[in-house]
């Protein structure tokens, strides 16, 4: 009988996993952080993250000087532009009211006016022209203004040409024409001129205004910088044990120089284009306006005459201009007195012109007006002519002295404006220098 052999016993195998099937973690899974976290785990990450803040924050220096004095340098070289722009309208307005004055004393003349006094109102008009052109050029936020100047000139010379010609024949319509040319220069143009006066002084006040706020730009950037630099070496100190750094302490040494010298070049400028402003620059101002008053005074001494016993409302106009330049002359100091001496002569003998013709000697009135050879020591023309030239003249000087004033103000700033990011990269580099030696220590 055959004996069948039994099979052996099956094993069990594992189970060949399923393909897509998840396989669960047997425990919980580690937490990945980022290469970045870890980058500034740590004592090495702190000294990562302080190298950072540390050259970021002179490179923020860096360019924090540069616009301090970029600043300062731009407002000095406007404040110079834009007060030569101001001194260039006031000629404007001088030139107009000296041609004016000529020509209401010239027609007191009657005729051919003395060659001389006509000579010097063309060569005002054109003067005038001259310079409106110029201030066209200079500033182009004023040629609209200037543009409309122009027009009303032309209108004014064409009717002191009529008025000329009208009096030479001896018709009395030349005086009406006399009065629509002043009319023209007292509503048109005059308004003009103190508009774009008015608008140059406040932008030559804004760039003073603004040569101090660069000194504020050094100073907190230098300030912020040296807080971070401080504390950084603080940290190191006390975290490694070495009480002293030396790249980074370069580095705030670097930063903490340029501070204290770029403040205090910067608040000298500014010292100096505040003395410049309170000085020169306010006489500048003064003696235009005395000058711009003055001829204002003297052409309403004319007009007063020509008027004939119908001048009240002229010879008003003179007190108030006359009172208008002893109030200019009285700001402008450090001038000589010999200019507040001329402007007293010539006063005196206005007082005695008024005089004659109050007392019914209008002609001799006249002659004292107009210089004639029986005036003698009484002589309007020369009286008003030896002022003009002395205060042209402290004009011209005290102009020259406010440009000087700034120009030497710019010319005295160091290079930061270029050098101060320069700086700021240098002393980055040396914050990374000095870092760069602690972290090989955990390498």
């Amino acid at each position: 009988m055959t004996q069948t052999q039994s099979a052996p016993p099956a094993t069990l195998s594992p189970a060949a996993p399923q393909t897509g099937a998840a396989v669960q973690p047997a425990g919980p899974a580690p937490s990945r952080r980022s290469a970045v976290a870890q980058w500034f785990d740590g004592t090495p990450g702190r000294m990562r993250a302080f190298l950072i803040l540390a050259a970021a924050m002179s490179v923020v220096f860096g360019l924090a000087a540069s616009q301090g004095f970029s600043q300062s340098d731009g407002a000095l070289d406007r404040a110079q532009a834009n007060a030569a722009q101001l001194v260039r309208i006031q000629a404007i307005h001088t030139n107009l009211v000296s041609a004016n004055a000529d020509a209401t004393n010239a027609f007191l003349v009657g005729g051919l006016e003395p060659p001389t006094q006509r000579a010097h109102f063309v060569n005002s008009l054109a003067a005038a022209a001259g310079l409106i052109s110029d201030a066209a050029t200079a500033q182009p936020a004023d040629r609209e203004v200037l543009g409309a100047l122009n027009k009303t000139l032309i209108t004014y010379g064409g009717l002191i040409e009529q008025a000329r010609a009208n009096n030479r024949q001896g018709l009395p319509i030349g005086s009406q024409y006399l009065k629509d040319a002043n009319s023209v220069l007292q509503d048109d143009s005059l308004p003009l001129v103190k508009a774009l006066v008015e608008a140059n002084e406040k932008r030559v006040n804004t760039e003073f205004d603004g040569i101090s706020l660069g000194t504020i730009w050094v100073l907190v950037g230098g300030l912020l910088s040296l807080i971070v630099f401080g504390v950084t070496l603080r940290w190191l100190a006390r975290r490694t044990h070495r009480y002293l750094n030396v790249p980074i302490a370069a580095g705030a040494a670097l930063v903490l120089l340029t501070t204290a010298i770029g403040g205090i070049a910067l608040a000298s400028a500014s010292g100096s284009a505040k003395d410049t402003r309170n000085s020169d620059y306010q006489r500048t101002l003064a003696l235009s306006r005395a000058r711009i008053a003055a001829y204002d005074a003297r052409s309403n001494e004319s007009l007063t005459l020509i008027a004939r016993g119908s001048g009240e409302a002229f010879d008003k106009a003179y007190t108030a201009a006359a009172t208008e330049v002893d109030g200019e002359l009285g700001k402008a100091s450090g001038t000589t007195d010999g200019l507040q001496q001329a402007w007293n002569e010539y006063k005196r003998v206005h007082d005695k012109v008024r005089g004659a013709d109050n007392s019914g000697n209008w002609d001799g009135a006249v002659v004292m007006a107009v210089g004639g050879k029986t005036a003698g020591a009484d002589n309007s023309v020369e009286a008003f002519k030896a002022f003009d030239a002395s205060s042209s003249e402290q004009l011209q000087a005290s102009s020259d002295a406010v440009s000087s004033g700034l120009s030497d103000a710019r010319d005295g700033l160091p290079p930061i404006g270029w050098l101060g990011v320069p700086i700021g990269i240098a002393a980055a580099l040396l914050v990374a220098w000095g870092m760069s030696q602690r972290l090989e220590e955990y390498r």
